[in-house]
């Protein structure tokens, strides 16, 4: 005698919504199925065909779907929705993912969605706007009602020009080298406003370096504001190939090499009267391509001597090296040290009518009409040297060199230095008397070294305290000896130091960054013991007697002067 064929339990073949529905009877297991396989077809949600088909009423769906995953339920028509949080989200979002903002409260967006697993609908979400978000359950058919509701409310207003603007930025990029077969890929508005919004909110910020950043299971992305990476959003990992694909389209990238790192450029304009550049650069990493950008902002070059944080008689100092027809003045410092802001502010001091200023750097950061730059391109042959070698064919008065890494470089410069140049430059050394050493290290003659060089700047970039929050700081008088206070330092009446402790308008206790430096002339006693065959303490030694203050003792300076506190005194110097 035949038997039946044995049923399959229900945990076989279905779980979730549809196997709580079957258990309590509002499905049987083959209607489950069915449904679970038109959704794997069509790519329709189930909740949504459950609704439309009329094998469940929406309100008891959704009082299930409740229950089962412990999301809050509401009544859509008891809620006031605003159309300004309806424009944050796409069109083609709402009805793809059947969600609908419904309010923001703080960083948080609330979206209704009828189907508590659509974890991917919060996710887009959330990329789209910035916003963390938290789903809240409410009926099928109110949704879809709510929704056409929206997109007609939102149609109806000017409410979209907030976006229009983000789409529409005027970008100087590549878009012209994107491919018929990217186009899809990264031709994407809401990326396009994703992107360009992380920008805009970069340099209103005050960031000076942009992080994307792939990981397996995370994307970030930081930005580095007063020195300090700090994380500010997490879009989804799914969509970092998107991300890296418009980055790369704005920035003249091969969209299809992944393999080996590139460089770019982005211009963004952000007015009739304001244009940033961003210097962009990838790097394949295991997950995915890493890019940083660094953002340049041509009016950091503008802000004039007295913004970078020089005391009176440093000043007094470059000023007077600026205006001498030639010799050699030299920065030093670590790479994010401000290098090239200082010698940028000296170059503007510089640039007149009357006066033919050239650059070779790698690459130009900063552009600065009236100045000739040249960027360098070693795998063409056009280095360091041989850019300066053109520039002396050019009737030269001023001549920056980005850094002066080896013999014949500095030895080209040397030479345009004493033949009626003035040359600025870069050096990687920790202060200005190793700066002297490092050119004899390198090969060049002591009496060059002696003759050409006028002033040297060491410099590091401290963290400025919070003029609004910063609090006293109490430290044992042993302790402030041992920083390198003196006694009649911690005995003056007025004596007080700093400490950053946090507020709405700073980030941690500190705003903004100031320099600290070591301007050192060289003098005819310097002179005299690079001659002699001196090492960097007899030179640190005998700019000490001059009265040449050290980074260690710049930096207490400030700390003196509440402008940064013994921390980050600690952090950028070295006792």
């Amino acid at each position: 005698m035949a038997t039946n064929p044995q049923v399959a339990p229900v945990n076989s073949f279905i779980g979730g919504l549809p196997r709580r529905l079957v258990t309590d009877g509002l499905l049987s297991d083959e209607q489950a199925r069915e449904l679970q396989l038109k959704v794997q077809k069509n790519g329709a949600h189930f909740v949504s065909l459950a609704v439309e088909q009329k094998l469940i009423p929406a309100v008891r769906l959704a009082e299930v779907a409740s229950q089962e995953f412990g999301t809050p339920l509401i009544d859509l028509d008891a809620i006031n929705i605003d159309v300004a949080v309806l424009k944050t989200v796409s069109e083609k979002l709402l009805r793809s993912h059947h969600v609908l903002p419904l309010h923001v409260r703080g960083k948080k967006m609330y979206v209704a969605l009828s189907d508590p697993t659509q974890l991917q609908a919060l996710d887009e979400v959330k990329f789209a706007t910035g916003f963390i978000t938290e789903g809240i359950l409410v009926e099928d058919d109110k949704l879809t009602k709510a929704i056409e509701a929206a997109v007609t409310a939102v149609q109806a207003t000017s409410l979209q020009s907030g976006d229009e603007d983000l789409e529409n930025l005027e970008i100087e990029g590549g878009e012209t080298e994107e491919g018929p077969d990217t186009a899809a890929d990264v031709d994407d508005a809401p990326v396009i406003r994703y992107v360009n919004k992380v920008l805009v909110d970069g340099i209103n910020r005050g960031a000076s370096d942009i992080h994307f950043e792939p990981y397996e299971k995370k994307f970030r992305i930081r930005y580095r504001m007063d020195g300090e990476l700090k994380e500010i959003a997490n879009p989804p990992v799914q969509m970092a190939g998107r991300l890296a694909a418009r980055l790369k389209v704005m920035s003249r990238m091969d969209l299809a090499e992944r393999r080996v790192p590139q460089d770019g450029r982005i211009k963004l304009k952000l007015s009739a009267n304001k244009a940033i550049d961003f210097r962009v650069s990838t790097c394949p990493t295991l997950w995915g391509e890493k890019i940083v950008m660094r953002i340049l902002d041509p009016s950091s070059a503008m802000l004039g001597i007295d913004a970078l944080g020089y005391e009176p008689v440093q000043k007094a100092h470059y000023l007077k090296a600026l205006s001498k027809p030639q010799g050699m003045i030299l920065v030093t410092g670590p790479t994010g040290s401000g290098k090239t802001v200082s010698l940028y502010t000296g170059l503007n001091i510089l640039n007149d009518e009357g006066t033919n200023i050239s650059t070779a750097e790698d690459p130009c950061e900063i552009n600065l009409p009236g100045v000739n730059q040249v960027n360098v391109n070693v795998k063409q042959g056009l280095t360091f040297a041989v850019a300066l070698k053109a520039f002396l064919r050019q009737d030269p008065d001023v001549i920056m060199v980005g850094e002066i890494r080896d013999l014949e470089t500095a030895e080209i410069a040397i030479k345009a230095a004493q033949t009626g140049h003035l040359v600025l430059s870069t050096l990687h050394t920790n202060d200005a008397p190793q700066t002297l050493t490092r050119l004899l290290n390198m090969g060049v003659p002591a009496y060059n070294v002696a003759s050409c060089v006028t002033l040297i700047i060491a410099q590091r970039l401290a963290r400025k305290l919070c003029k609004t929050c910063k609090t006293p700081d109490t430290v044992p008088r042993e302790e402030l000896l041992k920083e390198g206070f003196t006694e009649d330092q911690i005995s003056a009446p007025d004596f007080m130091i700093y400490r950053a402790k946090g507020c709405d308008q700073c980030n941690d206790g500190y705003k903004g960054r100031t320099g600290i430096y070591q301007v050192m002339p060289v003098t005819d006693a310097i002179a005299r013991a690079i001659m002699e065959g001196g090492n960097a303490i007899n030179i640190a030694d005998q700019a000490q007697k001059e009265g040449v203050a050290d980074l260690r003792q710049s930096a207490l300076k400030k700390v003196l002067d509440g402008a940064i506190d013994l921390t980050e005194a600690n952090r950028v110097t070295v006792d």
